[in-house]
């Protein structure tokens, strides 16, 4: 495997001064191409932070982000948001679904940005619920399914055009034990299929369902084990 992501020495600082706070304070790791990884740490901890940086919707205060061997600690809005479009399929723990579009039509909604004609929209679409399980409800509204279904459509935008990168941010804060079981078994065949999935979490029991656990407390890598066995 090579190496996807490699983070060097990155500090982010908000207030530089006397009330300065590090929110990363010289962070190093690097992430193998095909790797499940959960990122784990409590609230002010440094990981959405972390996202950020991960996910090229910030940069760092200093230090060096490789994303497949390209600096983007120095790229332009324009090609951080081409990067992120390529590279990263971000699933949030709000849904953020458009309330009036139906299934199809929200997985549909960053194809048309990435310029995919209407018929491949179409057809990348239905793949993708079909493989979430959502095959059935394609024509339904966001108000029309349960939270479980609301995140599986959310999984079917970020994976519609298979992007290397899976980036789950809390993903299953805001559902219950048997929605939970059901997306982190989606993002389990992701991995097992090739795909690189990024999970941010609090929650010690969701960490351990990935391959490998990156603990990060006060800014700073707390831990980083692999696990003998993930389940």
């Amino acid at each position: 495997m090579s190496a996807l992501v490699e983070i060097r020495d990155i500090c982010k600082v908000y207030n530089p001064g006397e009330n300065e706070v590090r929110a990363l304070d010289h962070v190093s790791v690097t992430i193998d191409e095909g790797e499940f990884v959960a990122i784990i740490g409590q609230s002010g901890s440094g990981k959405s932070t972390l996202m950020n940086m991960l996910g090229c919707l910030d940069v760092p205060t200093s230090g060096t982000y490789r994303l497949h061997g390209q600096d983007v600690a120095d790229m332009s809005d324009d090609e951080l948001s081409d990067i992120r479009n390529r590279e990263i399929g971000f699933i949030f723990q709000g849904f953020n679904l458009i309330p009036n579009l139906t299934a199809r039509e929200n997985v549909e909604l960053p194809l048309i940005y990435r310029g995919v004609s209407k018929g491949q929209r179409r057809e990348l679409a239905e793949r993708a619920l079909e493989k979430v399980g959502l095959s059935h409800r394609m024509d339904h509204k966001p108000s029309e399914m349960s939270g479980g279904q609301q995140q599986r459509v959310a999984i079917a935008r970020a994976i519609a055009q298979a992007p290397p990168v899976i980036l789950a941010d809390e993903p299953t804060g805001n559902l219950d034990s048997h929605s939970t079981g059901e997306i982190m078994g989606i993002l389990r065949e992701l991995y097992e299929e090739g795909r690189t999935v990024i999970l941010i979490t609090h929650d010690n029991e969701i960490a351990a369902r990935a391959r490998r656990v990156i603990k990060i407390r006060d800014g700073k890598i707390e831990a980083d084990e692999v696990q003998e066995e993930a389940s």
